[in-house]
């Protein structure tokens, strides 16, 4: 069964840090893999995206913060979240080239 399951998230004080994972039931090695995250209300939106070459491309909104990572060993994508703020408050969801999705983990960036 294709699956992919994110793990990682919680609660976390303004300026904290957070290390989300995704791992994936098959290989991932020629997939693109991206973070994305729905806040309450709000549409889903890019977070990051690694491709199979190893590139990356990050929202403006979190670049400088989050590091996007990939083990195709292991078939998991990591995403480092550092210096978190408020905003970034949402559920994270893992995907394999836009089109095979994880359940999500909820992070939540608050005193």
């Amino acid at each position: 069964q294709v699956q992919l399951v994110e793990s990682g998230g919680g609660l976390v004080q303004p300026g904290g840090s957070l290390r989300l994972s995704c791992a994936a039931s098959f290989s991932i090695r020629a997939y693109a893999m991206g973070w994305y995250r729905q806040a309450p209300g709000k549409q889903r939106e890019l977070v990051a995206v690694i491709t199979s070459g190893a590139s990356t491309i990050y929202a403006d909104s979190v670049k400088g913060r989050f590091t996007i990572s990939r083990d195709n060993a292991k078939n998991m994508v990591s995403l480092q979240m550092a210096s978190l703020k408020p905003e970034d408050t949402a559920v994270y969801y893992c995907s394999a080239d836009f089109r095979i999705w994880g359940q999500g983990t909820q992070v939540t960036v608050s005193s």
